[in-house]
């Protein structure tokens, strides 16, 4: 049985934050058709999949 190392589980957590976030704002940003919530939707997903491909625990 492994115990889960303390540091990873606040890794996971801010990469499923930012994932969750910007998915919800490329969603706000196409129903209301603003390009810069699409942005910044976008960049978020961008950066959370930067942390898990660097950040591999």
């Amino acid at each position: 049985m492994t115990i889960d190392w303390l540091p990873d589980r606040g890794i996971r957590r801010t990469v499923r934050t930012l994932a969750a976030s910007g998915v919800t704002l490329v969603a706000v940003g196409a129903v209301l058709d603003a390009m810069w919530l699409l942005g910044i939707g976008v960049w978020g997903v961008i950066a959370a999949l930067g942390i898990e491909i660097v950040y591999r625990p």
